[in-house]
């Protein structure tokens, strides 16, 4: 179906933070299939990781334990908040998890009047009609209502809103710590903090979308270790996987309550497959100096922007973002900036608020982001003029 509007590029192979297309041209990476090949290309850990379990064992379904699902499980929990997960196959399927895992909290607790969501302006969480409808773009749901019922929607970074919308009906709050298509938006200092104390003040279950910002993308394995303010609920995906689809709904054991057997359910989530591509990545990512190393680079990068934006005031009007999760507001369309840097074999990602998202993977050093600086200041040169 005619859904994408594709660039017309086919890329057959990619190595490290390069991908190569059908005539041999390397692009730099910025853009990580949207935030997904954090690792880079053919990092050789995952590539050995799905070699081995490609031989051995790709499918059981969850009718059967899966010892590496289980494992994988016992390590998000150790290095997170949580409890238990769920897994799923995508970043929505993660979302759709936790916002019936809300529902089936406050029926078990006795309240099963108490179903809605307060949402903000400018977030997204996925393309399910669920997931559509929690966040509300106009651009996204247009054709598809009648929307379904549920969610209060507030402006982001506007915690007193939030508290203001809150209902006897309303069951959790849904937030991203920094939004991502909605134009990489960082909330200000405090916002997370006073979230967790509204949803404890009224027995709410606070909610955190980390499908784009998790997994090292903000300088630390969660964005929400940033301000030490904890979920009670928590979406995963996108580098979960290193490239392999997989997602992750985790919880506390107190949140979960009401997810007993036959409550939920995925026929591909989590399988053997998937969880070794999760391991070689989180492998990787845990190793020491690992994230500390993603950090300074996303401080290099941000630093060095902000050089170019002074430069290029007529072309670049802010450079906002956390870690490697970086966003350029331009002055004119950003689909101008993308397309010069595309020209130029580079791969950004365009977002809301007339945004380019520059997403590269986590593992990139001072090379790439000179190279990068050399073919955005070639492109902001060419707009300027």
């Amino acid at each position: 179906m005619p859904t994408y509007s594709r660039a017309d590029v086919a890329f057959e192979r990619g190595e490290g933070a390069y991908l190569f297309d059908s005539e041999g041209r390397a692009f730099l990476d910025f853009g990580t299939g949207i935030a997904v090949t954090a690792l880079g290309h053919a990092h050789p850990r995952l590539v050995a990781a799905l070699a081995d379990q490609v031989g051995r064992l790709w499918h059981t379904s969850n009718l059967y334990r899966i010892p590496g699902q289980e494992r994988l499980a016992e390590r998000l929990v150790e290095h997170s908040f949580a409890d238990t997960v769920f897994f799923a196959n995508s970043g929505a399927e993660a979302v759709e998890c936790g916002l019936k895992l809300v529902r089936k909290y406050h029926d078990e607790m006795g309240n099963p009047d108490r179903f809605r969501v307060i949402t903000f302006e400018g977030s997204f969480h996925g393309r399910t009609l669920a997931t559509l409808a929690a966040a509300r773009q106009d651009k996204h749901i247009a054709g598809f209502g009648p929307l379904m019922d549920g969610f209060d929607r507030v402006p982001f970074g506007d915690a007193e809103a939030a508290s203001d919308a809150v209902t006897p009906e309303t069951a959790a709050i849904l937030v991203e710590p920094v939004q991502g298509e909605g134009g990489v938006r960082v909330p200000p200092a405090g916002f997370l903090g006073r979230l967790r104390e509204i949803s404890d003040a009224h027995g709410l279950l606070l909610f955190f979308d980390e499908v784009q910002t998790g997994m090292g993308r903000c300088g630390k394995l969660f964005a929400y270790q940033h301000e030490d303010v904890v979920p009670d609920v928590m979406a995963l995906a996108k580098a979960l996987g290193g490239g392999f689809p997989i997602g992750a709904c985790l919880a506390t054991l107190a949140a979960a309550v009401g997810m007993t057997a036959g409550s939920h359910g995925s026929t591909f989530g989590g399988n053997p497959l998937a969880a070794a591509a999760a391991h070689a990545t989180l492998d990787v990512m845990l190793e020491d100096g690992f994230l500390d190393r993603a950090a300074h680079m996303g401080d290099l990068l941000n630093i060095r922007l902000g050089d170019l934006a002074r430069r290029y005031q007529g072309v670049i009007e802010e450079v906002r973002g956390r870690g490697l999760l970086t966003g350029l507001t331009c002055v004119g369309p950003n689909s101008d900036l993308v397309d010069a840097l595309f020209q130029r074999q580079m791969l950004t990602v365009a977002a809301g608020e007339n945004v380019v998202r520059l997403l590269p993977p986590l593992i990139i050093d001072e090379s790439h982001i000179d190279e990068a600086m050399d073919r955005l200041g070639a492109a902001c040169a060419e707009l300027a003029s």
